[in-house]
Parts: C-alpha cells; sequence; structure tokens
C-alpha cells in the first residue's frame, strides 16, 4: 500500500510572499491575562472543564490523561510549560485539543474565546521584549485594537525534547 505523507504546516516566516495565505484563521485562548492564537487547522476539539487523572512520575507539564470519546489524550498544562503562574482554585480550565505525530494532545488553557481572521500583513516577529518563556513558544505577534496576540507554536508546545 502506497502511504502519501501530508505536508506540515509550516510557519509563516518559513513562507516566500507567493505561497503566503492573504489571512490566517486562529482559536484565540487566554492564559494568564494574555491573549494567545493557535491555527485553526491545527485544532480538533475544544473542550470545557474534563476529568483529568494524574500520571505518576510525569513531568509536571503532563496534567494527566483524559478520555475524548474512548481515546486517551494526553493533557498538557500549558500554564506549567510556559513558567506561568498556577490558575487560581476553582477556576474551570477549558482544553484545546491538537494532533501530533498521529497522537492528540489536550492543552490545558484558562479560556478559549473567538475564532479570528487576520490578514498575514498584519503578522510580525516576536519583539525583543516579549518574555522569554513566550518567545520560546511563539511564532509571532499580531497587534489587535487594545491586545497582543501571541501566536503559539504548537508543535514546539508538544515536543518531547521540551518536555
Amino acid at each position: 500500500m502506497n502511504q502519501t505523507t501530508l505536508p506540515q504546516p509550516t510557519s509563516p516566516a518559513e513562507l516566500s510572499a507567493a505561497e503566503m495565505p492573504a489571512e490566517r484563521v486562529f482559536v484565540t485562548l487566554s492564559l494568564a491575562d494574555q491573549l494567545c492564537g493557535v491555527p485553526v487547522e491545527g485544532v480538533r476539539d475544544v473542550l470545557g472543564e474534563q476529568s483529568v487523572t494524574r500520571i505518576p512520575l510525569a513531568p509536571p507539564e503532563i496534567a494527566g490523561s483524559l478520555n475524548l470519546r474512548g481515546r486517551i489524550v494526553t493533557a498538557i498544562d500549558l500554564r506549567q510549560r510556559l513558567h506561568l503562574p498556577p490558575a487560581p482554585p476553582g477556576v474551570a480550565r477549558m482544553s484545546v485539543v491538537a494532533e501530533q505525530g498521529g497522537e492528540l494532545y489536550a492543552l490545558l488553557v484558562d479560556q478559549v474565546s473567538e475564532v479570528l481572521t487576520l490578514s498575514t500583513r498584519d503578522f510580525e516577529p516576536n519583539p525583543p521584549t516579549l518574555a522569554s518563556p513566550w518567545a520560546e513558544f511563539s511564532l509571532g505577534i499580531y497587534r489587535l485594537q487594545n491586545r497582543l496576540l501571541v501566536v503559539l507554536d504548537v508543535a514546539r508546545l508538544l515536543a518531547l525534547a521540551h518536555v
């Protein structure tokens, strides 16, 4: 049987002007009051608060696992991953489910907001003032009317070398 390899999503910096779509679509989310975006093509599901089972001896970034329609999904706590303070006690967290290497991962976030379509002309590289953990896992930024949208690099967030 002949297998076809699908092209992997590339960062805007890796595309030439001719290859760049005019617009990009993002699922927006909040982490410690920072607005972030995840490319919508990488999102498989958005979940409300879920029961997460802790995995013994797992790194602190691994919140545990959850059951998504019969599939076991590894839950990654993005606050831990980005070296942010823990979520306040009793606050319901949401999950953005992404796929990487055929596996599903639930990215635990504070809140999922809306889907935004933004012009690629407005995309900027990370400013030098962007804090180190954010810059490490960011593809770049969008300056919105009154907020900065940090575009998260899901592949880098899920890379085993970083966990």
